[in-house]
Formats: structure tokens, sequence, C-alpha cells
């Protein structure tokens, strides 16, 4: 069942969705740009399956979050994960997927209390860069009308999932579809491509205290070298754990959930044991 928390705007309460089930501790599960709480679905299945509570939370100006934040972000992002954290009885292990990830951060950075584990799929964890102008500019063209909503499904159904695919990949991308043709909803992916900014989670590494296991897919395009990456992120993060998933991209935890899932599942049981 879909619940809502209700978030303060500049002029009003605004609302992002999320769901809840099982019981024991709490997991929270946020996803990425462009994404929907469902694509955590198979996730939190194993997750309560083990005797955990799981909130999958939705993105502001997402699914069935509402429209029209101030702010859009990692930051905010993190603010609703703190948020939710403390309506639903923390301590919490956060999973972020993508932007999901820094935002999970940031969180753990600024209320280390609240936060027992992170798991951090597809992350970024560096700064913004010299093409993050260009980028912006690239993402003003793409996702305008009428192209913006095939280019995205396209972009996320063939090269954020290159390799193997999720099984339910067709019925999770025409998901994203009409979403994102509902009013207003493609205008609000646009405007967070504009203010996207993984430096805050950059600045925040060196106050991370909780346990992190960081999974990267082998075919991720949003790295020159997936490999690499995961490397920095233990390097940054000292003391994470990492895997490298072949044969999966950006979501490797729906691609290949064969080897994702224990790991997680080990991770979480590990973690919240010590409590």
């Amino acid at each position: 069942m879909t619940s809502f928390l209700d978030r303060p705007t500049a002029t009003r309460t605004a609302r992002v969705a999320y769901e809840v089930r099982g019981d024991g501790p709490l997991v929270v599960t946020v996803p990425g740009m462009g994404d929907l709480r469902s694509a955590d679905a198979g996730l939190a299945d194993a997750l309560v399956a083990d005797g955990y509570r799981v909130a999958t939370l939705e993105l502001r100006g997402h699914g069935d979050s509402d429209l029209g934040f101030d702010e859009l972000g990692d930051e905010a992002t993190a603010s609703d994960l703190i948020a939710l954290v403390e309506e639903l009885g923390g301590p919490a292990v956060l999973v972020g997927t993508s932007m999901g990830a820094p935002s999970a951060l940031i969180a753990a950075a600024e209320r280390p209390e609240l936060v027992r584990g992170l798991v951090l799929l597809s992350p970024f964890v560096r700064g913004g860069g010299r093409g993050q102008a260009a980028s912006r500019m690239l993402f003003r063209v793409l996702f305008a009308r009428p192209w913006g909503v095939a280019v995205w499904v396209a972009y996320y159904r063939g090269t954020l999932n290159r390799g193997a695919a999720p099984a339910d990949h067709d019925a999770h991308v025409a998901a994203i579809r009409a979403s994102l043709a509902r009013p207003g909803r493609l205008a609000e992916l646009r405007r967070l491509t504009q203010v996207l900014d993984h430096s805050p989670a950059a600045a925040r590494l060196d106050r991370v205290q909780a346990p992190v296991l960081a999974v990267v897919g082998a075919l991720d395009p949003d790295y020159r070298d997936p490999a690499a990456e995961l490397a920095h992120v233990a390097e940054v993060l000292p003391g994470a754990r990492t895997l490298l998933v072949d044969d999966a991209a950006h979501y490797p935890h729906r691609q290949r959930p064969d080897v994702v899932l224990p790991a997680v599942r080990g991770f979480v049981a590990e973690v919240t044991a010590r409590a």
C-alpha cells in the first residue's frame, strides 16, 4: 500500500511516496533518476522474506510522489531518507541506486546514528567535474518534448541495462513510460538533470561511519572503467566491501539478482546483527 511522507516547501507541503512491508529491522531503498520505487521490488521481497521491514522510497517528482518541490537532487533526497527513517523508527540500512547512492551517503554523514549500513548500487562518489555543464545542456535537448519520454525509455531499456535483462524488464519499462507520460513528469525529470550534482556527497565521504557494500556492473556506461571506479570507491570509503558484477550495467541488483541479492542479504544480516 502506498503511503506518503509530508515534506515542507516554501509555499506548501508536498509529499513523497513510499511503501512499507514486513517486520523487523528497518531497510530503506531509493532508486535512481528517471526510475520508480518498484525497481527495488525484487530486493525488497528477498529482504522481507529474511525478516526485515523494508520501505521503498520514491524520488521527488517521480512515480506517485508530488511535483513542484523547491529542491531536487542528492541533498533533497538525503533529507527525505532521514525524514522517513525518523518517521518509521530507525536506525536503518540504506540501499541507494545511482543518484540514490550519494543521497544515502549524505544521510549517513549527516545523521550517523540513523544509519546501520549502506548498500551503494552503481554509486557516484565524485564531484561534477568539467563535463557537467555540457551534460546539462545535452539533457535539456534530449528531455524536451515531444521526444523526451521516448529518448529516456530507449536509453533505460537498452544502454543502462546492457547485459542480462531483468526478469520484469518489459513491464518495468512500460511503467516508467506511463509515469513520464503524465502531465508535468517529464519536465520534472528534465529539471532534475539541470541541478543534479554529486559534489555534496563527495565532500562528506570522510564523515561516513557506516559499513559500506558497493556494487557496480561491469558493463555500466556511466563509468569509463567500472572496475577502476569500484576501486576508487574502496579508496575513498576505507573498509568498503566491493562487488563487480559481470553481464550487468547500471542496475546490477535487477540484472543479476543471482549474484547481487546474496551479497546484499549477507551484508544486511551482518550489520543488523551488530546492533
